[in-house]
């Protein structure tokens, strides 16, 4: 079986996020795509088909962490097109996955420096928490004082300074402990070490999956694209994340849905072998 590895939301081989690619010719069983995601050992291994939903064909899409499967990746997505359209069918500047989430746009725009993807998924538009018990057992967890909490699917602490972000230190068996699938921590960007031109930035937390630290999480961009975007007054912004490894978002609100925009680099291709 073929695969493929590819660092999704960066332009620079082992920067972003690294994900596997397998494509399928037909489903093996849950098992044995759960063994190959732990064999795999990244944050996620994306599965797919072709597969044709309600007359649009297109392909049936599934991400599994190391320990459990997932109902929306953006990363994964992010790297899945990226093979799809450069390695497989190069021709191809766009495609439809079938998802858990429902339906998974992706078009590929080519500009003097090279490729962008960009994912159109759901808005996960997150509501204030002032439940004063979990505004503080957040905090303690990821090691600094929320200015505010929210919740979408994940829990969200507002920070003041990106400093605060980068300097994070989380206590993991506590974040693991919060009901929630993961914990976003975020400030506005600091135009002295991100740029002018940056917005945000942010980092994740979801042991809650197996993972500590996602490097770069495209789904988190879902619940906090249209929270910057009513912050700052404005519908299309730049976002990084500052995990070690690092990765650059162009996100866009539009309407129900965000526009997440990144670059790829394939890293390694390979056969696994079966039994």
């Amino acid at each position: 079986m073929k695969y493929f590895v590819v660092d999704a939301f960066t332009s620079r081989p082992f920067g972003g996020n690294p994900a596997a690619v397998m494509p399928l010719e037909a489903w093996l069983d849950d098992a044995t795509l759960q063994t190959i995601a732990a064999e795999m050992a990244l944050s996620e291994t994306a599965f797919f088909v072709p597969e044709t939903v309600d007359g649009v064909a297109g392909f049936r899409l599934r991400w599994m962490t190391p320990a459990c499967e997932v109902d929306l990746c953006g990363h994964a997505t992010l790297a899945t097109a990226a093979v799809l359209m450069t390695q497989l069918e190069p021709a191809r500047t766009s495609v439809r996955f079938h998802s858990k989430s429902g339906p998974l746009d992706v078009t590929r725009t080519t500009v003097a420096d090279g490729q962008i993807f960009t994912l159109d998924f759901p808005a996960r538009v997150p509501e204030r928490v002032d439940d004063a018990a979990l505004v503080a057992a957040a905090g303690r967890a990821v090691g600094a004082t929320p200015r505010e909490l929210w919740r979408s699917r994940n829990l969200m602490v507002v920070v003041d300074d990106a400093a605060t972000v980068r300097a994070l230190a989380p206590d993991f068996r506590a974040v693991n402990a919060l009901p929630t699938e993961g914990v976003i921590v975020t400030a506005p960007a600091d135009p002295a070490v991100d740029g002018p031109s940056v917005d945000f930035v942010s980092r994740y937390f979801t042991p809650q999956h197996g993972i500590d630290e996602d490097p770069v999480t495209g789904s988190a961009h879902c619940t906090l694209t249209p929270y910057w975007a009513t912050r700052l007054g404005k519908t299309t912004m730049s976002a990084r994340q500052v995990s070690k490894r690092g990765g650059e978002l162009a996100v866009e609100m539009a309407g129900d849905r965000v526009k997440l925009g990144g670059r790829a680099v394939l890293v390694a291709r390979g056969d696994l072998l079966l039994p």
